[in-house]
């Protein structure tokens, strides 16, 4: 019965975090789309009288020195923050709520409403988290408890930036957590629900994307779906190496200190929201506008669309690894649509393709290219199918999405959000785990090719303060003794000190020889 209340007020705490998240992440969104409408005002009234260079300049310089200080003064605000949620959720990173809320939602209103090739949902993700953080502390929950609550609370964000709340809670499940234990499933299904009913209904805010299509890709054509998870699996992986590649190069630079690094692509952004307004921004103009443009087929429209991707793919380069307060979730999306348009088009000119089946790869090779930079294949389709609300596309978008991931695979293309996470964690390798005296609870999923499957507790050398608490296996807890053997498809319940939880959490990765960290 004790249990069963905690959860009950655990559930009605993740729907108070989905609340916060809602309306927080609602006015983000409200708030950069009114400044980009200011902001694509003063180019276009500067092509009639070029004295508003002047204050386009002096603002974009603001810009870049405010959401500069930011970072300068609180580093984790800068970039998507996913790969700080991860780290906290790893108990690798301890950051305080409130400092990190309100600079992420200024400075990421500031710096992506300015036409940066930069989108809203890795930092609203942030946002969720820091208010499930905020609302944990304030109800003075477990650390366990906090931890989903600072789970929901990002799954809650991603829901509100993307109007998919499924989507937002899988992200958080398959590329963040990394558990998809029931109960960090149900409370961040709960809160994603939440604050998706809130911007959609209170904000009046809808998808970010919602391209319709009427016709079901035929299977005898589904070779040309192979070679489209080719090109994005390949264009996937060339993306990270220029995005991984871009922040050693930004780290050469020496006549800026790093927290102005934004000057540079805030800079160069003059020329592009000057002379093509519509590629500007994270991307959503263009990909409403692509379903107009494919009804020219022609070679030009070929050669516009790849300009278009090349410009694309480079600035958003710059513009990310400037470190400015910023994600690529609907950056990386807008290539992916661009590249299944170019694509598509220039299969009409061989014709091959009726020229109706275009926009099903420009929807296909969304879901494609995120599935090969982001390794979340299921969150990718899930995420195409609520936006679109069809299942007509299920089957294609499914096989565009696993050739393309498996291409970056084969190429031993590095997990983005895990990468960046490992290399913020090595900047902390002097950081010595403490005995804080404080009991906390770790739970570790145990996959098929994991070395602890099939051997008993006892067996297992458990890192030091760690005891087996429970074994959830077939939707119920076991109690175990040294005896019980551990199998694959148990979640393993871990009591530890609070103060050594990332400490272990890292030695029991190493020991299971698993690699899961996405």
């Amino acid at each position: 019965m004790k249990d069963k209340k905690e959860q009950i007020k655990l559930l009605l705490e993740a729907m108070l975090v989905g609340l916060f998240s809602g309306f927080i992440v609602g006015f983000f969104r409200f708030g950069i789309g009114k400044m980009t409408k200011l902001w694509l005002n003063l180019f276009h009234v500067a092509h009639q009288n070029a004295l508003w260079f002047i204050p386009i300049v002096i603002g974009l310089a603001l810009v870049g020195l405010i959401a500069g200080y930011f970072v300068k003064k609180y580093p984790h605000v800068g970039g998507s923050g996913i790969p700080e949620v991860k780290l906290q959720l790893a108990g690798n990173l301890t950051l305080k709520w409130w400092p990190t809320l309100w600079r992420k939602v200024i400075g990421g209103i500031l710096v992506i409403s300015t036409g940066l090739f930069l989108g809203p949902e890795g930092p609203s993700l942030q946002i969720g988290s820091t208010i499930g953080q905020g609302i944990g502390e304030a109800t003075k929950e477990s650390k366990t408890n906090s931890r989903v609550l600072l789970a929901t609370g990002a799954a809650s964000g991603l829901a509100a930036a993307f109007g998919a709340p499924l989507s937002g809670a899988l992200f958080v499940l398959e590329e963040v957590f990394h558990n998809f234990s029931p109960r960090i499933w149900l409370n961040a299904l709960a809160g994603a629900l939440v604050s998706d009913f809130v911007v959609s209904n209170i904000f009046g805010q809808k998808p970010s994307l919602s391209l319709v299509y009427r016709h079901s890709f035929p299977v005898k054509l589904y070779g040309y779906l192979l070679v489209l998870g080719l090109i994005l699996g390949l264009s996937g992986h060339l993306y990270k190496v220029g995005l991984f590649k871009g922040k050693k190069t930004y780290a050469k630079i020496t006549f800026l200190p790093s927290w102005l690094y934004g000057l540079i692509p805030l800079t160069l952004l003059i020329p592009i929201a000057y002379f093509l307004p519509l590629i500007t921004g994270p991307g959503n103009r263009l990909i409403l506008a692509l379903p107009r443009i494919i009804r020219h087929s022609s070679w030009k429209i070929v050669g516009l669309l790849l300009f278009f991707f090349i410009v694309r793919i480079i600035f958003s380069i710059i513009s990310y690894d400037s470190g400015l307060p910023s994600g690529i979730f609907l950056p990386i999306l807008t290539m992916g649509a661009v590249i299944g348009a170019s694509y598509g088009l220039i299969l009409v000119q061989l014709h091959l393709l009726p020229a109706k089946l275009v926009i099903n790869l420009i929807i296909f090779a969304m879901a494609g290219f995120f599935a090969a930079v982001i390794r979340a294949p299921f969150t990718a389709i899930m995420l195409i199918t609520e936006m679109v609300g069809s299942l007509l596309h299920l089957m294609p978008l499914a096989v565009v999405a696993f050739i393309a991931l498996l291409v970056d695979m084969l190429l031993n293309g590095d997990p983005i959000y895990g990468t960046l996470a490992r290399a913020m964690s090595s900047k902390s390798k002097n950081h010595v785990p403490v005995i804080s005296g404080k009991t906390d609870q770790l739970t570790v999923p145990i996959y098929e090719d994991s070395q602890l499957a099939g051997k008993e507790i006892m067996q297992v050398k458990w890192p030091k303060h760690t005891l087996v608490k429970a074994i959830y296996r077939d939707g119920q807890y076991v109690v175990p003794n040294g005896q019980s053997i551990i199998k694959a498809g148990d979640s393993l319940v871990l009591t530890l000190d609070a103060g050594q939880r990332g400490h272990v959490f890292s030695q029991i990765k190493r020991m299971q020889k698993v690699e899961y960290d996405g």
